[in-house]
């Protein structure tokens, strides 16, 4: 028997709210595993995976979750509310992220390793420093006067984008992370699997989010 479209869109946004609690979860859940992983202070490295789940897990995850329709944790207030908390959360994400690079690079340095010699070193680099442009970035749409040929809406869709591919880099780098010596030699089978799949499936999710808030509603409009 064939759905009616409006039984399909109701399944569709079930599906959504579902697959966003779960990206709550993962978010929360992926940091706390990592901390008891790492045992933060018990070396100076401790701290780095820490300091990078935090970033691009928890508060980077939270900060774009903000504008879900389905799951935000501010679903009832209002648009500058929401504007306000996820700069706020985008700013501490940026804090930690420069934090985890300055102590690896620190704890290299000490014990006279290379800098950025693997793929997860040079993704992680570059998801720190993109992330620190799009924190920037986003100050034109706080002050749009600054960017005098570009209309508000361009600069959303622009800003969301360019976040979306931020926020990708920063999970590549903590998939990345999870191949290390480091980590393989402490989680293996299929705990090893399931911890890949954390930042896979937010990454889905905002991919999702963002798409359906911009990309597929501008499609629509021509």
């Amino acid at each position: 028997m064939a759905l009616t479209a409006e039984t399909e869109s109701r399944l569709y946004r079930s599906l959504r709210a579902a697959a966003g609690a779960a990206a709550h979860l993962v978010a929360l859940g992926f940091p706390a595993a990592v901390a008891v992983l790492a045992r933060p202070g018990s070396s100076l490295f401790s701290w780095h995976p820490l300091l990078m789940a935090l970033a691009f897990s928890l508060l980077m995850t939270e900060a774009l979750l903000m504008f879900s329709p389905e799951t935000s944790l501010l679903r009832s207030f209002s648009r500058k509310a929401k504007v306000r908390a996820h700069w706020a959360l985008q700013l501490l994400a940026l804090l930690c992220a420069l934090l985890g690079l300055g102590v690896i690079s620190y704890n290299k340095h000490l014990n006279g390793k290379a800098h950025f010699g693997t793929w997860h070193g040079l993704t992680g680099l570059l998801a720190v420093l993109y992330a620190g442009g799009q924190c920037a970035g986003g100050l034109l749409l706080l002050y749009p006067k600054l960017a005098k040929n570009w209309t508000l809406a361009k600069l959303k869709l622009y800003h969301a984008t360019s976040g979306l591919v931020g926020y990708l880099l920063g999970s590549a780098s903590l998939m990345l992370g999870m191949c290390s010596l480091w980590f393989t030699a402490s989680v293996t089978g299929g705990f090893w699997y399931l911890a890949m799949l954390c930042p896979l499936l937010t990454s889905l999710v905002i991919m999702n989010q963002v798409s359906n808030a911009y990309l597929y509603r501008k499609r629509s409009q021509h």
